[in-house]
């Protein structure tokens, strides 16, 4: 199973209000040791916001603005990309990869937690139980299958062609996570072993 964000999330999220001041955040930063706060909501309808000592540094230190006098909603993102509770590990780490952000709030409904490139690292299993190891041995199972109906019901049948579909879906998943381009698919080797498995593919969905 794969872990999912609320696995390895912290679960004790500090908020700060958007009309606080700069220096309250870093005084709550620094006392708490946190690299982040989130920004509460005015109402139900509202949406998170994050501040980070990045925001602070770049936006107030770097400009030598008197942080007693900025607010945290001046500075803040706002709304901030959220995670799902529920979401993968592996998708976490590509959403952060994706948008070059380093923590975001985990959210259902209400606030659960915060999640980090630090949790991802500490936290998670990919050091013993990488995913492209675990979905290898997937996909030679699906390889299989594929190979077993086949023989069951043709090559040329429906359910032989579904079943390749099945192949090369996982096997496209594994290459984007290697992102590398594949030469020969499972079903491309197939296919030299039995040519009219090809004009099978052509099937009416």
């Amino acid at each position: 199973m794969m872990m999912k964000a609320q696995d390895i999330m912290t679960k004790e999220v500090v908020t700060i209000r958007g009309s606080a001041t700069v220096a309250e955040a870093v005084a709550m930063m620094n006392e708490l040791c946190l690299r982040a706060l989130i920004v509460e909501r005015r109402h139900e309808q509202d949406a998170y916001g994050i501040v980070t000592e990045t925001d602070i540094v770049y936006k107030v230190t770097a400009y030598g603005v008197d942080p007693q006098k900025v607010r945290v909603f001046e500075i803040m993102t706002k709304p901030c990309i959220t995670v799902n509770p529920d979401l993968g590990v592996e998708y976490v780490a590509r959403l952060f990869a994706n948008t070059r952000i380093r923590r975001a709030p985990v959210i259902k409904d209400k606030l659960l937690g915060i999640i980090s490139v630090t949790d991802i690292l500490t936290k998670s299993d990919f050091v013993e139980k990488p995913k492209s190891v675990v979905f290898e041995d997937e996909i030679q199972k699906a390889i299989a299958d594929a190979r077993t109906v086949c023989a069951e019901k043709g090559a040329t049948s429906k359910e032989c062609a579904v079943a390749w579909d099945i192949v090369e879906e996982m096997q496209a998943e594994a290459a984007h996570q290697r992102s590398i381009k594949l030469d020969k698919t499972a079903f491309d080797e197939y296919c030299e072993e039995n040519p009219d498995a090809a004009e099978a593919r052509m099937y009416d969905s």
